[in-house]
């Protein structure tokens, strides 16, 4: 292994730029609408000006507000132009975070520590969520030491409120629901959760990290969509993502409290330390000018107009995508048209996803693949909607391409996360995609496939049951699924008094 070193001399600015566009080169082409996820693009002149707000602030630091007033007077515009737009009362307050992850960790310890402020004998707090809720809410729960306990999903995506009321105990500190949940797209049914958070009285937090900046619009553009935001008198607080599709530049996001009684429990104080009293309003001590910035001059910049622009050439895509998929034989959709994702799946045994998936990738299409069921999400922007017919028709030929080649399913990427997908025991599972992840991280820069990863040596063991027996372990698994599934449909009904239901 050659280890990367410092140069001897820094290297001149065409060097530098030559070499970062160099790595660039096998990236996605988010820029041309061919991702589905992870990047919000507007166009050159958008970046622009977010790049310069950005560029001014680089060097700042929101730590020491008393220092960079600027900062915090762009937090609190940002702020509260969000409340705003998610209804939220004139005492409504909140922080700017690093992301949607920093958001729910932040509404996990604040309604932990609000609780404990009023119930000091509780010991081991919970809180009580839709099984579709977003996965940092296990992460929160892993930190803060909560435990998370999970109501079922109807079929169509939402929550079972009346689950999530037989799950609720002494010891919960908070409900949460979404708007709209990430795998299907879906709005779990806000106002039944926040009459239970009422009824309870509880905290709800909402995770609109996905609608928080697309919904207002859409709901202007006559999308019926039940209440969800700060309209719900049982909802706390909201958190929405500014980079997704508030379009700004990665790392911003909000979380809005109905007032200061809540954020208050957000804060950390400490007055003991020899350096001087700290104190920090978020998870981070240090924080981007960068971000809060050019956050601020993604919302100046777009305005109401810009936001509407934008949602009605996503709400178009997504419907066009939706059409367009329904008339391909052998897929179906899952979930609620809420939002602007669409997410589908197999509807016959002859079409693997994971296959068509890897199919779909070796023509230029980067894939987010999903799980129970096995499942292919599209989160989709108005840049997605010129390349509409042409996703289309790629994913029309590879369908047919798997349909007519089943052994695909047991090839690359598709043969590793079927697998996965199917097999009961997530222990091992979790152990295998962490040897992945060692070998990805690893000293001599690792590698960035998953089943490269798998077969080079570090969480090669699913990859060697593929290998070894093949047909054998895939029917197998699938018949353990057949079982597993028709247990949980008749629990559901002797559990949930007869309503169809997904654990």
């Amino acid at each position: 292994m050659t280890r990367p070193r410092l140069p001897l001399s820094g290297l001149d600015r065409d060097t530098v730029n030559s070499r970062l566009v160099a790595s660039a080169a096998s990236d996605v082409d988010y820029k041309g609408g061919r991702t589905w996820s992870l990047v919000y693009w507007v166009d050159d002149q958008h970046h622009a000006r977010c790049e310069r707000a950005q560029s001014l602030f680089m060097d700042t630091n929101a730590l020491n507000p008393m220092a960079f007033k600027s900062l915090k007077q762009m937090e609190y515009e940002v702020v509260q132009m969000t409340a705003g737009m998610l209804n939220g009362p004139d005492t409504a307050v909140g922080t700017m975070t690093s992301g949607g992850t920093e958001s729910l960790l932040l509404a996990v310890k604040t309604y932990r520590d609000r609780m404990k402020s009023k119930r000091p004998w509780i010991l081991r707090p919970n809180i009580v969520v839709p099984a579709s809720i977003h996965v940092a809410f296990d992460k929160a729960c892993h930190f803060f030491g909560v435990t998370k306990k999970v109501a079922p999903v109807l079929d169509d995506g939402r929550v079972d409120v009346d689950a999530m009321r037989r799950l609720v105990d002494r010891n919960t500190v908070m409900l949460a629901a979404s708007a709209p949940q990430y795998p299907w797209g879906s709005m779990d049914p806000i106002p039944e959760v926040g009459a239970l958070a009422l009824e309870r009285g509880l905290p709800l937090h909402v995770d609109a990290c996905f609608g928080g900046f697309m919904l207002p619009w859409l709901e202007r553009l006559g999308v019926e969509l039940p209440a969800w935001d700060f309209r719900v008198p049982g909802v706390t607080s909201i958190s929405a993502d500014l980079h997704k599709y508030g379009y700004a530049p990665k790392g911003s996001s909000v979380i809005v409290y109905r007032d200061m009684g809540l954020l208050r429990h957000q804060f950390f104080v400490a007055a003991g330390w020899s350096g001087g009293i700290y104190v920090s309003p978020s998870i981070p001590g240090t924080r981007s000018g960068g971000a809060i910035a050019s956050a601020w001059t993604s919302l100046m910049s777009l305005g109401e107009d810009g936001f509407m622009r934008l949602a009605v050439g996503a709400l178009a895509a997504s419907r066009e995508l939706r059409e367009g998929i329904s008339k391909i034989e052998g897929l179906r959709l899952l979930g609620r048209p809420d939002a602007t994702i669409v997410t589908w799946a197999s509807s016959h045994e002859s079409v693997d996803v994971y296959a068509v998936a890897d199919r779909m990738a070796a023509r230029g299409w980067p894939m987010d693949r999903q799980q129970d069921p096995p499942s292919i999400h599209m989160t989709v922007n108005a840049v997605n909607r010129p390349v509409v017919p042409e996703y289309l028709a790629d994913l029309a030929a590879c369908v047919a391409e798997v349909r007519a080649n089943p052994g695909l399913r047991k090839e690359g990427e598709a043969a590793v996360y079927g697998l996965m997908a199917k097999i009961p025991l997530k222990g091992l599972v979790e152990r295998e995609v962490l040897k992945v992840m060692e070998q990805m991280y690893a000293a001599d820069g690792g590698e960035t496939k998953l089943e490269s990863a798998g077969a080079a040596g570090s969480g090669r063991a699913v990859q060697q049951i593929v290998d070894r027996y093949g047909d054998r372990i895939f029917g197998a698994l699938e018949r353990v699924k057949q079982v597993r599934t028709e247990l949980r449909k008749r629990l559901g009904k002797l559990r949930f008094g007869g309503r169809r239901s997904r654990p």
